[in-house]
């Protein structure tokens, strides 16, 4: 299998024994479908400690800082669908709390990174987006919101990226140009 088109981002859990792999995301350096994240995994001593989250909410962070919108290839398997709404859920539900006067489906995408596609379909698991006139309306009420929030599908991640901690720069962006040479005889 050739790994040369992916980046590899590697989590490690760090104690006196060492460091000690717990998961990784993998990611195309040019992915045609804008897919932020290829392949996902926390290792099963890991897991249901907040470790999945946490990766996904870093690839959603470095989404920001390239300036672009993504989603996980797909198909998700069960648990992966389970986490990437629980995190989608959560994040929305966050700023739909705090947020003060209209907002689009397209201004969340922009504020979070996350798909147009990938929100709507998060917004109608959580019955607060209706169909009208040919578009999606954010339909909700601060009620609504904090019935969401208080209830355990949406509690707040125990693992966060601290976002003024993170130190990286996007990979450079291959120019795919034909190259010609030329030959003098």
């Amino acid at each position: 299998f050739d790994v040369e088109p992916f980046i590899f981002y590697i989590l490690c859990e760090v104690d006196r024994y060492g460091a000690h792999i717990v998961g990784y995301f993998s990611k195309e350096k040019e992915s045609p479908d804008g897919n932020n994240v290829a392949c996902i995994l926390t290792l099963p001593p890991y897991q249901r400690k907040g470790y999945g989250k946490l990766l996904i909410a870093f690839s959603y962070e470095l989404s920001k800082l390239e300036q672009v919108t993504g989603s996980p290839e797909k198909p998700l398997s069960d648990l992966g669908k389970l986490s990437y709404r629980s995190y989608w859920s959560w994040v929305l539900l966050e700023i739909l709390r705090d947020f003060r006067g209209t907002l689009s489906i397209k201004d969340l995408s922009g504020m979070t990174s996350i798909t147009q596609g990938d929100i709507i379909s998060t917004l109608q698991s959580l019955n607060l987006v209706k169909y009208w006139k040919g578009q999606h309306v954010i339909c909700v009420t601060p009620k609504l919101i904090e019935e969401h929030l208080k209830s355990s599908e949406y509690k707040k991640p125990r693992l966060t990226v601290d976002i003024t901690a993170l130190r990286w720069t996007p990979p450079k962006k291959v120019n795919k140009t034909k190259k010609t040479s030329i030959s003098h005889s």
